[in-house]
């Protein structure tokens, strides 16, 4: 008996399971952000700050709103000019910051 030949770019037997409880052993993503800790000697404190205390990004903030309360109240008038414009990018930054906290917030009010 002959055989014929044959081309197929898909194999024979095509399937994939999907199980959405076996999705965290596979290192699959979630949601849309997830947050890779990185190496820390200690991840299990790193979580609880994060559960605990706030998100990275909380806690940023919160040093920058510090920040700008002691760069009103400190001398400046030392510095350097690559230091005065390290200070001026940051106020920017923290200011636009500032101002999407802004529209959010009035996004979600409407």
């Amino acid at each position: 008996m002959q055989r014929s030949a044959q081309f197929s770019i898909a194999p024979d037997k095509l399937w994939q399971s999907i199980n959405p409880w076996t999705f965290y052993q596979q290192g699959a993503q979630v949601g849309l952000v997830n947050i890779d800790l990185g190496h820390t000697p200690n991840p299990e404190l790193e979580q609880k700050i994060f559960d605990d205390v706030g998100s990275y990004g909380r806690q940023l903030g919160r040093i920058g709103d510090a920040l700008e309360v002691l760069l009103r109240h400190i001398r400046l008038d030392h510095l350097t000019p690559a230091e005065e414009d390290a200070l001026l990018i940051l106020r920017r930054q923290l200011a636009e910051v500032r101002r999407v906290k802004e529209r959010q917030g009035a996004a979600s009010r409407d």
